[in-house]
């Protein structure tokens, strides 16, 4: 009777681990899926950038290094996002990759300021249906950038609260690093007035 009893006590032990390890790689899952949804979204964003370099690059030929400088941060930009989507818990990953999105912000910023002192690139259509692409594409980045840090928070909570904690310590659930861009203006989608 006692062995009985000791056996399902190992077996409701047994039971309950695994329920919590599944939690956990449901929850990492998750995670890594909302990440591919970013990944997604910028891979399209990194797309539309050069089409938009394309169209400037006839009416700022005076302008060659910012053009240059878009093109080197976009590319730099693609690097680290290829880095996160490798491994999206690193925080040297997501570190990179937030620190490159912040620098190419800064540089399309200042592009689109740039093309304000050109009333015909302003005007121009490919321009106008590139920079409204773009504006769309950083919305869809920030909402996806949102459902990821949700899911980066629920799985986190979920390896560090008991007894989550003791079974992602046990099979090394390592902490998943939030997507968070420092620089206040590279949160917002660059506004650009055709008016």
């Amino acid at each position: 009777m006692e062995l009985i009893i000791l056996l399902l006590i190992i077996a409701g032990v047994a039971a309950f681990v695994v329920g919590v390890y599944n939690r956990l790689v449901a929850a990492r899952n998750a995670f890594k899926n909302a990440f591919a949804q970013i990944d997604v979204q910028l891979t399209r964003r990194y797309d539309l950038i050069p089409n938009l370099v394309e169209t400037a690059k006839g009416y700022l030929k005076h302008e060659r290094e910012t053009l240059e400088a878009v093109i080197k941060a976009r590319n730099m930009a693609v690097d680290g996002l290829k880095g996160a989507a490798a491994d999206p818990g690193n925080p040297a990953a997501m570190a990179k990759l937030a620190s490159a999105e912040g620098a190419l912000s800064g540089m399309l910023g200042r592009l689109f300021a740039l093309s304000e002192a050109y009333p015909d690139l302003k005007a121009n259509q490919n321009m106008m249906q590139l920079t409204e692409e773009l504006t769309s594409t950083e919305n869809k980045v920030a909402f996806a950038r949102q459902a990821y840090n949700d899911a980066v928070m629920s799985y986190n909570n979920m390896r560090e609260m008991f007894p989550g904690n003791i079974v992602a310590s046990m099979f090394s659930f390592l902490a998943a690093q939030l997507l968070d861009i420092g620089a206040p203006e590279a949160r917002q989608a660059p506004k650009v007035s055709f008016t």
